[in-house]
C-alpha cells in the first residue's frame, strides 16, 4: 500500500507511540502464504483497548516502527463501526499493533465509488486493481440496455473512474486499460435475477444508492431496487456491495423480500462467450466457480464467483453460467464475485485466477487470528 510519510514524521510518531501507551494489538496468520488484506475490528473494542479519547490517532507496527494505513468505517453511520487496517503478513508471521495520539499520515486513496449521472445513471466502483458499474434507470429501454454488472478492464494502479467518464472514450487502450467486457442481456460479472419457473426473469435496474463508506482502503455501498410484481410476487430487492484495496473481489450482500411468498428462487450469473469449450472449473471444497474468457485482440478476462457458504445448484446456459439458490425474507445471501485483466500483469491465465480464488477462499474460510495484549 502507497503511504505519503516523511522520515522526520516517523520518528516523532515511534517516539510518542513509545510514551504513550504500551497496549498493543496482535495479528497472527495461520496459512501457509503471505496475507494482504484488510483487517476489521470493531471500533469500541479498539477503543477501548487502547483508550482513545477522540478518532485522531496513528496505528504502527511495533517492529518496523512504520505507521499502516486504516480507516474508520461507519457503514453509513454518523460514528464509526470498525477499524478498517491495511496489512501485509508473512506465512505463519505475526504483526504486533501499538497506537499513538498523532494524527495519522495522508493515505493514497485506493477505493472509490459514485452515482454516474452524466451517463444514463450508471453507478460505478474501483480500487486500484479492478472496476466495475451497474446500470441505472436511464439505461432501460435504450438500444445500449444491459443487465448485470459490468467490468472495466484497467491495467493501472490509478482510479481511472472520473477520468474515463470525462474522455468518453475508454473503449480504446490507450495505457492505462480499457472497457471491452460484454454484459449484454447476461448477468455479466456477478449480479442476480429471479427465477421463477425455471425461467431467468430480470428486474428493472437499481432506483436509488447510498454510499456507506468510499475509502481508501473500502468502499461500501448500497443499491436499492423499487418494488416489482413478477410472476404474481411482490418483490423488492437491495445489494450491498463492498470492494476493497488490493482486491479482484467485491462482496456482495442480497436482501430480497417478497411480499407473497417466504422465500425466492434467483440465480447468480456470469456471461459466457460463444465458444465450444469453455474454460471453466468448478472447486467444491473451495466453494468457487471460475471462468477464463476466450482471447480478443490480446486480451483476456476471468471472471469468478465465490460462495462462503457452499455451491448450490449448476446451470450452463448459451449465454451464461447461472447458480441458482433461494434467498429467505429477512435473511441476507452473501457471496463474492470479480474479475481479472490478463494485461494487467498480476493474473495471467486460468491457473494463475485458481490459484488466486483458492488463497481467497482460504482467507474467508480462516480469517486472521487477532488478539488484545495489555
Amino acid at each position: 500500500m502507497k503511504i505519503l510519510l516523511s522520515a522526520t514524521l516517523v520518528l516523532g510518531m515511534a517516539t510518542s507511540l513509545l510514551t504513550q501507551n504500551k497496549h498493543s494489538l496482535i495479528i497472527k496468520n495461520a496459512s501457509s502464504f503471505e496475507r494482504k488484506e484488510v483487517v476489521s475490528i470493531p471500533y469500541e473494542k479498539f477503543k477501548n483497548h487502547f483508550g482513545l479519547k477522540d478518532t485522531i490517532f496513528t496505528i504502527l507496527d511495533q517492529g518496523t516502527k512504520k505507521p499502516l494505513v486504516f480507516q474508520l468505517e461507519k457503514l453509513g453511520k454518523s460514528i464509526p463501526q470498525n477499524v478498517l487496517i491495511a496489512i501485509q503478513i508473512a506465512p505463519q508471521g505475526k504483526l504486533e499493533l501499538a497506537v499513538s495520539a498523532d494524527s495519522p499520515p495522508k493515505a493514497v486513496v485506493q477505493t472509490f465509488a459514485r452515482y454516474v449521472p452524466e451517463r444514463k445513471d450508471d453507478f460505478a466502483w474501483e480500487n486500484n486493481v479492478v472496476a466495475f458499474r451497474a446500470y441505472g434507470k436511464a439505461l432501460e429501454g435504450t438500444s445500449e440496455d444491459a443487465q448485470g454488472f459490468d467490468f472495466w478492464s484497467k491495467r493501472t494502479d490509478e482510479l481511472i473512474i472520473n477520468e474515463w467518464y470525462k474522455t468518453g472514450d475508454y473503449h480504446a487502450d490507450h495505457g492505462k486499460g480499457l472497457d471491452y467486457y460484454s454484459v449484454g442481456q447476461t448477468l455479466g460479472v456477478g449480479d442476480m435475477a429471479l427465477y421463477f419457473d425455471d425461467q431467468i426473469q430480470y428486474s428493472k435496474h437499481y432506483r436509488r444508492y447510498e454510499v456507506l463508506d468510499n475509502g481508501p482502503i473500502r468502499s461500501t455501498f448500497k443499491l436499492i431496487y423499487e418494488p416489482q410484481e413478477i410472476n404474481g410476487h411482490g418483490i423488492t430487492i437491495e445489494k450491498i456491495v463492498s470492494l476493497d484495496a488490493e482486491s479482484q473481489l467485491n462482496k456482495v450482500t442480497l436482501s430480497v423480500k417478497n411480499m407473497n411468498a417466504t422465500s425466492t428462487p434467483i440465480v447468480i450469473g456470469l456471461a459466457k462467450r460463444n465458444e465450444q469449450n469453455p474454460n471453466w472449473t468448478i472447486n467444491k471444497k473451495a466453494n468457487y466457480f471460475a471462468y477464463w474468457e476466450p482471447e480478443q485482440n490480446g486480451n483476456s478476462t476471468g471472471t469468478a464467483l465465490l460462495f462462503p457458504t457452499g455451491l448450490t445448484t449448476f446451470i450452463d446456459t448459451p449465454t451464461q453460467f447461472l447458480w441458482k439458490t433461494t434467498v429467505k425474507n429477512n435473511q441476507s445471501l452473501t457471496y463474492y464475485t470479480g474479475a481479472a485483466f490478463n494485461k494487467a500483469s498480476k493474473i495471467q491465465s486460468m491457473d494463475a485466477w485458481k490459484e488466486y480464488l483458492q488463497k481467497t477462499a482460504k482467507q474467508i474460510q480462516k480469517p486472521l487470528i487477532i488478539s488484545y495484549k495489555k
